[in-house]
């Protein structure tokens, strides 16, 4: 298993971003959360295996919603977290 944070700028809030990751998340079978940040960006913490976390984060690069536009992703390793779904999350 693996974890890692991502920030996520753009086109990304108002478009069905954090639903759309959600979709994404469930069918790859990756869990963790999803929310949107003040400054405009979405913050993701993901967990699961290498692989199917690497073709998660393909999925977000390229924007899992089709009204979004994903222009730049950090992506930072975190420690592993006891997360048993993928939640949307509010702030």
């Amino acid at each position: 298993m693996a974890a890692v944070s991502l920030e996520v700028y753009g086109i990304v809030q108002g478009v069905g971003f954090r639903y759309t990751t959600k979709i994404l998340a469930d069918q790859i079978g990756i869990v963790g959360k999803v929310l949107n940040r003040s400054d405009g960006s979405v913050y993701i913490e993901a967990q699961g295996p290498s692989e199917k976390l690497a073709a998660f984060i393909e999925g977000v690069k390229a924007s899992p919603s089709p009204a979004g536009r994903v222009d730049r992703v950090a992506i930072h390793s975190i420690p592993e977290n006891s997360y048993t779904r993928f939640n949307v999350m509010y702030e």
